[in-house]
């Protein structure tokens, strides 16, 4: 006869290969602290509705609270023939009270209650990325303040195209997090929904207080449809690409800095604790943490469509294909976790070198589009600017000097609407100066941009209220 706690119908034990095939306590016992709260805000609502005694719930919330301070010790007692970390919990709570404990799972059934655990876990971790996500913004502040006055050249197709500040370079990401905030706070709100008592599929017959049990749990809502409830994954397919976009950002970050660190740019410095050696080069420091970062991207990318194709072929409702839905996101979870809070301290402790940066503005003529641009305000249409710029780029590239180097003779023969104030024009920091409109790389524009920025720090996130 099988000893499991669905067991009633089987004549024979499970098959020790099957018990290890199908077990999930190796991983989902990570959501123990979810599952906790989850059964206790179960078992109060069931004393409030009758459906047991006042007594026997509380008998209940405190068996839980001693299952979880055995499991915070390290004490617990996980057994692999259990299959998973419900009926873990539920076993050793019914040794803790007796058979009290038995009628914890009335009204509720596995489908709901794992993919109630898998709400909050899920929920509770977008949070955490938020929080973390919000800190390197007020990271990207910091160092964009302390750099206002540095330029260096910004770039297209990765070739030098003009000048901006280093702080509307940074100032970039920072809005990039936000987003990034703003998107996992949308998410977190279609993620934080209850589906406790949906049961396995059709509801229950007992009078249950789904609301209640949401509103224990600082939820935001309950589900409308109980088939829908089991069966739904979507919320971690949108937490996981609310994962994979922000992974995408800081790996286009790493990509820059890898380059910037490299001694033939020399732009960044980065902290010897962030950096390692060459078991053959004495010389080397590798940006490897960046590197790693960029690398673990691609893992985040494949946790995502890992569950899609686990996905697309399941028919209502759950199906033990769902189980696998926790792999891919515990794992995108320490993933996003890891390299929101490294990144912040690595962003910290890079020095930039404004000398390094300076210089290469000299190389790649970025202050082409200023005389192109002053060519069309004296009434010279832009295509003709564009074309009477390009030569004299060639003519500055035949004498190895930049645009502002050469001589008033010399760009005069190419436009007679060429002044003496072009070379005002064509210095980089008035280039830089000029473009103060919103969101340009303007002094005024950027300090704008950083107190936007901060004022949105400054604003708690909904659920910190």
């Amino acid at each position: 006869m099988s000893d499991k706690p669905w067991g009633g119908r089987f004549k024979e034990r499970t098959s020790g290969a099957v018990e290890a095939y199908t077990e999930s306590i190796s991983f989902d016992g990570e959501l123990y602290a979810q599952d906790i709260a989850g059964s206790q805000a179960h078992a109060a609502m069931l004393g409030r509705q009758g459906v047991i005694t006042s007594e026997e719930a509380k008998q209940l919330v405190a068996g839980l609270d001693q299952v979880r301070a055995e499991i915070e010790a390290g004490t617990f007692p996980w057994r692999q023939e259990l299959e998973d970390v419900h009926m873990n919990i539920e076993t050793r709570l019914t040794e803790i009270v007796g058979d009290v404990g038995k009628k914890l799972h009335t009204g509720r059934s596995r489908n709901d209650q794992v993919c109630l655990d898998f709400r909050l876990y899920v929920s509770d971790s977008l949070r955490r990325w938020m929080l973390l996500a919000r800190k390197l913004c007020g990271v990207y502040i910091e160092q964009a303040r302390a750099h206002a006055d540095v330029l260096l050249p910004g770039c297209t197709h990765m070739q030098p195209a003009q000048p901006v500040s280093l702080a509307h370079h940074l100032l970039a990401y920072a809005w990039m997090f936000r987003r990034d905030v703003e998107r996992m706070g949308d998410c977190e709100k279609r993620v934080r929904i209850s589906p406790l008592g949906a049961a396995a599929l059709a509801g229950t017959t007992y009078p249950l207080d789904p609301s209640f049990v949401a509103g224990e749990l600082g939820m935001y809502g309950t589900f409308s449809n109980s088939m829908d409830a089991v069966a739904d994954r979507d919320f971690a397919l949108e937490a996981l690409f609310c994962g994979t976009v922000t992974m995408m950002h800081l790996s286009r970050f790493c990509e820059e800095l890898i380059w910037w660190a490299n001694p033939q740019f020399g732009f960044v410095t980065l902290s010897d604790a962030h950096s390692t050696g060459s078991s053959i080069m004495p010389q080397k420091k590798n940006p490897d943490v960046a590197e790693i970062m960029r690398g673990k991207t691609g893992r985040a990318y494949g946790n995502l469509i890992n569950l899609l194709t686990t996905l697309k072929g399941i028919p209502l409702t759950y199906n033990r294909d769902l189980q696998e839905d926790k792999i891919p996101f515990l794992d995108t979870n320490k993933t996003v976790r890891d390299s929101l809070a490294l990144m912040a301290d690595m962003l910290g402790a890079t020095s930039f070198n404004a000398a390094r940066m300076r210089r290469a503005l000299s190389a790649g003529f970025l202050n082409a589009t200023e005389l192109a641009d002053y060519l069309a305000m004296r009434g010279m249409p832009f295509r003709e600017a564009h074309h009477i710029t390009g030569r004299a780029v060639a003519m500055a590239e035949e004498q190895g000097v930049g645009l502002e180097e050469l001589s008033l003779e010399a760009l005069r023969s190419l436009s007679p609407l060429i002044s003496e104030d072009v070379y005002a024009v064509l210095n980089y920091d008035t280039a830089v100066r000029r473009r103060n409109m919103p969101g340009g790389t303007g002094p005024d524009s950027v300090r704008a941009q950083m107190e936007a920025l901060e004022r949105w720090l400054s604003v708690p996130l909904a659920w910190e209220v």
